[in-house]
């Protein structure tokens, strides 16, 4: 039980009234306190309001792009000599667009597709041709990792700026301190005889 006690008085040391205790003592203290709390409830909504914001643009992505049976103009041959996309390449397509208007345009299509072969392709509202549009599930990953990510770096800065603050008020007590010193210093030193 005793333990208990002295670890929250040591916890405290900087706020109870203290002979030893220096001005620069609490304003650390009270420098640390706002910096924790700007950690735990400014980290906190950093990450929700960043996530809510992914969660938003997915969904906003989602109600923009819509799936539309697209035609391929040209085989796509199987034997690659490309080394950077192996898998796919990019050919012409033919389409229509929400409006009713035929569209062409090009865009990955999977190796060893024929001519005539009908694929699934993204549109926008205008008709122009995007890159398929972020699931829910892959939605949620990401606004997790960007709310994380924003809430950590919320920490980082606020952390960052307790560190130097803490470095430049230790430099300044060690200034003081050896500024006593010299006062002192000479008077212990003495020699009785």
């Amino acid at each position: 039980m005793r333990g208990n006690r002295s670890a929250g008085r040591l916890w405290r040391w900087r706020w109870r009234r203290n002979p030893l205790r220096r001005r620069t003592d609490v304003v650390e203290a009270w420098i640390m306190l706002v910096l924790w709390t700007v950690v735990l409830v400014g980290g906190t909504l950093a990450g929700l309001m960043t996530a809510h914001a992914a969660v938003q643009a997915s969904a906003w992505e989602r109600a923009q792009r819509h799936a539309v049976a697209a035609v391929v103009l040209a085989d796509v041959p199987r034997a690659t000599t490309d080394v950077g996309n192996a898998y796919r390449k990019m050919t012409e397509v033919h389409w229509a667009a929400p409006d009713g208007t035929s569209r062409t345009g090009r865009t990955l299509v999977k190796r060893g597709t024929e001519s005539g072969a009908t694929i699934t392709v993204w549109q926008n509202d205008r008709g122009a041709l995007t890159p398929q549009p972020t699931g829910t599930t892959e939605g949620a990953v990401e606004a997790a990792f960007f709310g994380g990510s924003a809430a950590l770096a919320v920490a980082c800065a606020a952390l960052g700026i307790g560190a130097l603050t803490r470095r430049l008020l230790d430099q300044g007590r060690l200034a003081r301190w050896a500024a006593e010193w010299e006062l002192i210093g000479p008077r212990w030193s003495q020699r009785t005889s």
